[in-house]
């Protein structure tokens, strides 16, 4: 059987399989399916992930699975279809844990080979009232889904019901994701140490001359080196004003000397992300435009993660941060006016384009409602998500002196809500200018 590489304890996926089952009550059913392996070409296939509604209830990290949950059931609660054991597929595609593997190690109350799915889940449905699903999620398995309610609804006559109610799964689901236990935030701080100290190596070898592309293969080195083989998002590196483009990640240019670079990358451990952004100089040396940039940029960032506490509303970090950077853009010239009124006007807004923040957890941007009942949603003890203020001067940004142009600052940490207030995860990477310059500068003469 294959080893398990699972670092939550088994104990964690069945409090969360229980907590669901609680809330969803007798008489019901959740089918969740994992992801599909995608083909790049011929034989070959992209990397598979886990779909995280799946991993985050099961654990389970193979392809052609669905878990089904029927709370009350007698024969056990939590089933799993997965693909049998096959000692020659096994020698190609590696090793699989097979039914007895499922029940074994990923503590499946019954386990049943997956080709069998159609045969034996109609007959799961039958007397269950409603039908917890992600409807739409899956083209093919919606298919097969209406194909099962219709042969189930044929018998009637028998005395058979069929469900009468389709509930969205991820509303429930999705509510238990956004509140992280222990082990999850143990998880998500090992992971933000690792990109953190990846971020800190990059400002340690960083020199003019070298390319984006290889900044990014030695974060992927530092992260692969300490265990973290998988990254939450492509990376950008985004040298002089390429660091701009918010979403840049063509990674090809040289780094020129007197350029700022912005790296926004993280690793993926175990299905948990990290996402950090550091900008720092090319040289080693901010000039005095990017120091002052920079530093409104940290200063924002610092007052945004000052309303990371109980009772704060999901956008508070961003007013408060759009405030220190309307009031600082004011003093550097680059806005002129009221402040009160510069912010009605969001005159900001072609320097700083983007929210403040996005939940964190499985996904990168993670799962969770940002408005409850049309108000903004109040922050609570469990809850991860990032501070990212930037400021973006385009190379053409017209009505801005020439000096400010083709600067892009991004800092991003990943910040956990505590009872007290909150807890930085990400802050091993260096983000004071003194702090960045000492540690690019460290061992050079």
């Amino acid at each position: 059987m294959p080893p398990t590489n699972r670092p939550l304890p088994a104990s964690e996926f069945r409090r969360r399989r229980r907590q669901l089952m609680r809330m969803m009550g007798a008489d019901s059913i959740a089918i969740i399916p994992t992801a599909r392996e995608q083909l790049r070409n011929n034989d070959v296939h992209f990397p598979f992930r886990p779909d995280s509604d799946f991993h985050y209830l099961t654990g389970f990290p193979e392809a052609d699975a669905v878990a089904v949950l029927i709370p009350g059931r007698k024969q056990g609660q939590y089933i799993l279809f997965c693909r049998e054991r096959d000692p020659q597929a096994e020698q190609w595609e590696g090793r699989r844990a097979g039914q007895e593997g499922a029940r074994e190690q990923y503590a499946a109350d019954d386990a049943f080979p997956i080709g069998d799915l159609d045969e034996i889940l109609p007959r799961m449905l039958e007397q269950c009232e409603r039908v917890f699903y992600a409807m739409g999620c899956d083209a093919q398995l919606d298919r097969r889904m209406s194909t099962w309610i219709r042969q189930v609804r044929r018998k009637a006559r028998a005395g058979i019901s069929a469900p009468l109610e389709f509930i969205a799964l991820d509303h429930y689901l999705h509510e238990l994701r956004l509140y992280k236990s222990r082990s999850e935030i143990a998880l998500m701080r090992r992971c933000a140490r690792i990109s953190a100290n990846a971020h800190r190596h990059l400002m340690r070898v960083c020199q003019p001359g070298m390319h984006e592309y290889q900044l990014e293969a030695e974060f992927i080195h530092q992260c692969s080196q300490a265990g973290a083989r998988e990254q939450a998002y492509p990376a950008i590196v985004g040298g002089g004003a390429n660091a701009c483009v918010l979403h840049y990640i063509e990674n090809d240019q040289t780094l020129n000397d007197g350029d700022l670079v912005l790296i926004d990358a993280g690793c993926e451990l175990h299905c948990y992300a990290s996402d950090i952004t550091r900008t720092f100089p090319v040289n080693g040396r901010f000039s005095p435009e990017q120091r002052a940039l920079y530093e409104l940029v940290l200063e924002a960032q610092l007052a945004a993660i000052d309303e990371v506490k109980p009772g704060n509303h999901w956008n508070a970090p961003h007013e408060r941060a759009v405030k220190v950077l309307t009031r600082g853009l004011v003093k550097l010239g680059l806005l002129e006016g009221r402040v009160p009124r510069l912010l009605r006007d969001e005159a900001y807004k072609p320097f700083y384009m983007h929210r403040t923040g996005h939940w964190l957890g499985m996904d990168v941007h993670d799962v969770g409602n940002y408005k409850v009942d049309g108000e903004w949603r109040e922050l609570e003890p469990g809850m991860v998500l990032t501070i990212e203020p930037g400021l973006y001067i385009a190379p053409r940004q017209k009505g801005v002196a020439k000096k400010w142009r083709g600067i892009g600052i991004r800092i991003e940490d990943d910040v956990l809500v505590t009872r007290d207030g909150h807890d930085v995860l990400s802050g091993d990477a260096p983000k004071t200018v003194e702090a960045i310059e000492a540690t690019m500068n460290e061992g050079k003469t």
